[in-house]
């Protein structure tokens, strides 16, 4: 009987073993962020031009460049989409000057509490800021369109990677999109002429 019992205990373990190295789901990938589903802006320049004065730190407590799109490549994606140039003389210019996510650790629950519960463990902060400018063939900046866009989440305490990245993804969807209207309304409201269409 104790050999029984013994040899139970070893199938247990090389069991619980087993389990504990099964491999984790694969990260699964993500399409790009495009705008290509709506029509262009037509300005009335020979050229745009795709510029950024944001730079990411690459450290906490920056996580932009953890995101499975970072923010500042569906800007700039945002720019060739829907920026068209359809003139003979000077320049559009579309500037990224902000492109990050801030995360905060939330404070949880401790002990007994913490234990039987799960509550928001991170809050994920992301700022998308850019302007377009219209400089003339003189080089003088005859017009110009900014946008500031913000949204926040919450992350559950034991959110999986997997669910992290979709998370991320679907705030920077989301934050794009916010971005996409202001942006054209901002153009079409402040550029007259160099509209086009």
């Amino acid at each position: 009987m104790p050999a029984l019992s013994a040899r139970h205990i070893v199938i247990a373990m090389l069991l619980a073993a087993a389990a504990g190295c099964s491999t984790p789901p694969p990260r699964p990938t993500y399409q790009d962020i495009r705008f290509t589903a709506a029509p262009p802006i037509e300005l009335d320049v020979a050229r745009v031009e795709v510029q950024t004065t944001y730079q990411a730190p690459f450290k906490a407590p920056n996580i932009e460049h953890l995101f499975p799109v970072p923010p500042a490549r569906a800007m700039e994606n945002w720019a060739h989409d829907r920026l068209k140039p359809v003139g003979s003389a000077g320049r559009a210019v579309f500037t990224i000057r902000n492109a990050s996510v801030v995360q905060t650790e939330l404070k949880t629950s401790e002990g007994i509490r913490g234990a039987l519960t799960t509550e928001p463990g991170e809050r994920d902060d992301l700022t998308l800021e850019a302007s377009v400018q219209v400089i003339d063939q003189s080089g003088l900046q005859a017009r110009t369109a900014s946008v500031r866009v913000v949204r926040s989440q919450s992350l559950m305490e034991n959110i999986t990677p997997n669910d992290r990245d979709r998370a991320w993804y679907d705030l920077t969807k989301a934050a794009m999109a916010d971005f996409n209207a202001q942006m054209e309304t901002e153009i079409r409201n402040n550029f007259g002429n160099s509209v086009v269409k």
